[in-house]
């Protein structure tokens, strides 16, 4: 992933921590697919090759330094982990548990890992927020068991939080086919990180209004969503399931030399206006994104009035003080 966002520290003030998020669970069950996802990666994920051992990565969210591990799944590696669980598990923010809720054979199998794993946290006497992760789940795929799956995801839900007695833990439904499912798990955890994110909500839900939108996003280069605002659902399902494809477009364009920071592009589809457009801040290299969604008025999605500059600067001012 790239940096997200450069950090303004005050003279004096000691460097933010690296906040340490981990991805474990049996071989096979997505870890590294949703990694790619989230990199907006899709041609590559077809070619993954098992992971072997620990990948680790790092990247910038709102001036946070998140390092990520990527645990090879497969058993001899599993092993080794719960030996050694100082090297692998200390100092863990977050833990990313996916399950692949396709695979009923190995269900029982993932459980009992996960159980060993949070022992081992117990063990280290750390309390990381425990997310898991039901992989796999897009209803295209599953529309034929859709209502059995439910039914034993919401039984896996009750099974854990009876089992692991754990005050943070988080449940999500996952897909590489619905790449928003992802982005927004992420985003979830990820913001948990950033003391003014509320405050970032809040501006973004006047912005919308004052710009009179049906819906709007903001995301970073590394497809975590800041925030947004929805009218109704018809809105919030046109913007989270095209979110992704304007990103992607956006790294095609820039591939190709074209990117243009003062860019945007707009899209008329089915009535309504589609904005994607990069909102630059201060003295920060890589640009934040924009999907706004609007009924009425094209004229000024192009032209965006003054609310849109005040909003920058809002936006700048919250993520350097």
């Amino acid at each position: 992933m790239e940096d997200s966002l450069i950090f303004y520290e005050k003279e004096g003030e000691p460097a933010e921590k690296t906040y340490k998020i981990l991805f474990t669970g049996l071989d096979g069950a997505g870890k590294t697919s949703i990694i790619s996802a989230l990199h907006r990666e899709f041609s590559k994920i077809a070619l993954l090759e098992p992971t072997r051992g620990a990948q680790r990565s790092s990247f910038k969210l709102l001036g946070r330094e998140i390092s990520e591990w990527d645990l090879g799944g497969q058993k001899s590696y599993l092993i080794s982990y719960l030996k050694n669980p100082s090297k692998y598990f200390d100092e863990t923010e977050i833990a990313i548990y996916v399950i692949d809720i396709l695979d009923g054979s190995r269900i029982k199998e993932s459980l009992g890992y996960l159980y060993d794993v949070v022992d081992k946290f117990k063990e280290l006497k750390i309390e990381p927020q425990i997310v898991i992760f039901f992989h796999k789940y897009d209803p295209k795929l599953i529309q034929s068991v859709e209502k059995q799956i439910k039914s034993e995801i919401l039984a896996l839900n009750k099974e854990i939080i009876k089992k692991v007695d754990y005050e943070k833990l988080q449940f999500f439904r996952t897909s590489i086919y619905n790449p928003y499912t992802i982005m927004h798990a992420m985003s979830k955890i990820l913001l948990n990180l950033y003391p003014k994110s509320e405050l970032l909500q809040k501006t973004i839900d006047e912005f919308t209004r004052k710009l009179d939108c049906e819906g709007l996003i903001i995301a970073d280069k590394n497809s975590i969503i800041l925030g947004s605002c929805f009218k109704d659902d018809e809105s919030k399902k046109l913007l989270s399931s095209t979110i992704a494809y304007f990103l992607t477009l956006n790294d095609v364009f820039e591939d190709m030399g074209l990117e243009q920071q003062e860019d945007q592009i707009v899209v008329r589809k089915m009535g309504k206006y589609f904005l994607f457009k990069p909102i630059t801040l201060k003295k920060t290299p890589l640009p934040y994104y924009m999907l706004a969604l609007k009924s009425h008025d094209p004229l000024g999605l192009y032209f965006l009035n003054k609310d849109f500059n005040a909003f920058v600067n809002m936006f700048n001012d919250i993520v350097k003080s």
